[in-house]
């Protein structure tokens, strides 16, 4: 397994882009984002995407290399990373990961379970039999043909336990197989977790949304939402920054509304973000208002950890 290699994460409008950048340079490195939505090149004021002079700074990966009209998963985020990563090895060059989408970094770090598709009716069937039976009758099945899985998974998560079941029912194979068997990633790293003072986060995210406004992230939905063919109640465009602006524009809430709910959403999913990465032991937490690129480098850096 080759590296390992520098990923630099954390909870959104910490930092990550400033500090990736520098890190960059110093490394002469490939910045490979790991955010779901900057890859596409319709959403740009909303995601925070790297300019023109950071683009020019630093080469990136996945930013703005896709039209909303081509999906994009973790899986295969994970799948083309790696393609990616062995281009840029080959060209003699490093690869950075920067990014806080937590299972585009799980798929790549750790890998996704090969699951076959389901057909569509087994899910309809358990949706059927949840409401006829209960979610506690469910999860006594799950007990009985997948114990593991059932171990790990809370009961009162009704849709895991029926995604579970599922499996089961669709594949005759235990989601837990699947976990179990999943294949190893290629490539080995150490991340680095920037954090903030949480007032001083939120802030931070308070300041980004208005400036996202002002740089006329209602003019970039108006025009998303007048293209033919894209879903608007799907991701990426269900998503925070770009549900709310969209029910503002269909009238159903005011501007200020809309612009709490940005700032109060937003500061949620930073909240989940941190909560996701620490699951991690391993991951390496840092302080981005007392810590220098210069610091990450020399405690982080994979080939200072092996010196």
């Amino acid at each position: 397994m080759a590296g390992p290699f520098l990923t630099i994460t954390g909870p959104t409008a910490v930092g990550k882009t400033d500090f990736s950048l520098k890190i960059a340079e110093e490394l002469d490195a490939e910045i490979v984002s790991a955010d779901s939505r900057q890859v596409y090149e319709e959403l740009t004021i909303g995601t925070a995407a790297p300019g023109q002079e950071a683009l020019d700074r630093v080469p990136h990966h996945f930013i703005q290399e896709r039209t909303l009209h081509e999906p994009f998963s973790a899986g295969t985020y994970a799948e083309e990373a790696n393609e990616r990563i062995r281009d840029i090895l080959d060209r003699g060059k490093r690869p950075l990961i920067v990014g806080g989408a937590t299972l585009y970094l799980h798929a790549l770090q750790y890998g996704l379970a090969d699951i076959p598709d389901v057909d569509d009716e087994v899910r309809e069937r358990l949706e059927t039999r949840l409401e006829r039976e209960g979610k506690e009758a469910l999860f006594e099945e799950l007990r009985e043909v997948d114990p593991q899985q059932a171990n790990q998974t809370d009961p009162t998560k009704t849709h895991r336990v029926i995604r579970a079941l599922e499996v089961y029912h669709g594949t005759g194979t235990p989601l837990s197989h699947y976990y179990e068997n999943q294949p190893d990633p290629p490539f080995e790293y150490v991340t680095v977790v920037l954090n903030r003072d949480r007032e001083r986060l939120y802030d931070r995210i308070n300041r980004r949304v208005d400036r996202m406004l002002e740089e006329g992230l209602l003019e970039e939905v108006r025009a998303v939402m007048d293209l033919e063919g894209v879903q608007l109640d799907e991701p990426p465009l269900s998503t925070i920054g770009y549900r709310e602006p969209i029910q503002h524009l269909r009238g159903e809430i005011g501007y200020d509304e809309m612009v709490r709910h940005v700032k109060r959403n937003t500061r949620r999913y930073a909240k989940r973000q941190l909560t996701w990465f620490r699951r991690y032991d391993e991951y390496n937490w840092v302080d981005a208002s007392e810590t220098t690129p210069e610091d990450v480098l020399r405690r982080f850096e994979p080939s200072q950890i092996s010196a």
